[in-house]
């Protein structure tokens, strides 16, 4: 295969509650939301971000770097004016505006005073975010007064709501059980679905969980960055997008996976050299890269437990071939066992990085240097 190439990225007014419940509508046919922007807004308003379990220490560390985000408890905070910097949080799956109501029972939200500032702080959050429809998350999502509550919200914002509603509304008591929270996601889709993504394949990696193993791998302008056996290039794009690197190549024997991965780098806007190769193959001198990230198969919807059993040792070998003698890989896994016994048999030493909860299945982390 050809070496790789040194590659580095640039850098209104108020609405009456009607006296009865009107009929929802529909929602209709869901497209591509448009930016998020936010009126600009010198008060402080509270958040909380989603991410995926396995990722909070991730997440926060993220959070941390915000300037201004203050009065932070693990992932909910204060943030003063537009949130639109909290929207380039990568490993987070979601955004949410907060907001308590000194009410005993989500009956108290129906009242007038308390139904009319609800029925703002929801429309402030949609108006910005461009959502088409909304949906309720809470316990007793059924009851009469969540349902009417639903109906309410529906016909003072204009609103359709469906099962499947873009502006996500979670209604929970607050933790010292004098009141009730209500919590709304400020983006139609999650930010782990990226606008790079114009193709995707089964089995294909989250890109929260891509971009906090990069953080956790170190992101060093002088790596050179091998990503085998690379799919749709989920990796290839979350590091390309964090700054500048000596040199970046991915590889994958399917010809689709090359075709989806460069397509994924060019709606990104970043050049990195994806070729059909081998991985275990590639004809490269010993000692090519400073940093290997693989996601390998996991054996369900890529690859299978027999095939696996082969694979892990020999990618391990090889591996260990093409890593700097001061590198280090980096690798993904759910055939835990599996891959737990290759590496006891093999030269890496290392340890494990995290454990994240993606898609039905909890895959390990793991850190490698050779020994």
């Amino acid at each position: 295969m050809p070496r790789p190439k040194t590659a580095r990225p640039k850098s209104a007014g108020t609405r009456t509650r009607p006296a009865h419940p009107a009929k929802v509508p529909q929602a209709p046919q869901r497209g591509r939301p448009g930016p998020v922007r936010f009126k600009h807004d010198t008060r402080a308003h509270e958040y909380e971000l989603e991410v995926l379990p396995g990722l909070e220490d991730v997440a926060a560390a993220e959070l941390a770097a915000v300037p201004q985000a203050r009065d932070i408890r693990g992932l909910r905070f204060w943030y003063p004016g537009s949130p639109e910097r909290l929207l380039r949080l990568r490993s987070v799956a979601a955004v949410y505006r907060l907001r308590r109501w000194d009410v005993p029972r989500p009956r108290g939200l129906l009242g007038h005073q308390q139904f009319e500032e609800l029925a703002e702080f929801v429309r402030a959050v949609q108006q910005a975010g461009g959502h088409t429809s909304f949906r309720i998350s809470a316990a007793g999502r059924e009851s009469d007064v969540l349902q009417r509550l639903t109906q309410d919200l529906s016909a003072a914002l204009g609103l359709p709501y469906s099962e499947e509603g873009e502006l996500v509304l979670r209604l929970r008591p607050a933790a010292d059980g004098t009141g009730w929270e209500v919590l709304a996601r400020l983006t139609p889709r999650p930010l782990s679905v990226r606008e790079w993504r114009v193709c995707n394949r089964a089995g294909g990696l989250n890109a929260s969980v891509a971009h906090a193993l990069h953080r956790l791998a170190g992101v060093r302008a002088e790596d050179r960055i091998f990503n085998p056996m690379c799919g749709s290039g989920t990796l290839l794009v979350e590091r390309a997008l964090m700054g500048p690197y000596e040199a970046m190549v991915g590889v994958d024997t399917d010809p689709d996976a090359v075709a989806c991965a460069r397509a994924n780098l060019a709606a990104a806007r970043r050049d990195v050299e994806v070729a059909q190769v081998d991985a275990l193959h590639t004809g490269l001198p010993d000692r090519s890269f400073d940093l290997i990230m693989a996601d390998l198969p996991w054996g369900d919807a890529v690859g299978d437990h027999a095939s696996n059993a082969e694979l892990y040792p020999a990618f391990l070998h090889e591996m260990y071939r093409l890593c700097s003698r001061s590198g280090r890989l980096v690798v993904l896994t759910h055939e835990l066992r599996l891959f737990e016994r290759a590496l006891a048999e093999s030269r890496w030493e290392g340890y494990e990085l995290l454990q994240v909860y993606s898609g039905g299945h909890h895959p390990k982390a793991y850190l490698l240097r050779r020994g």
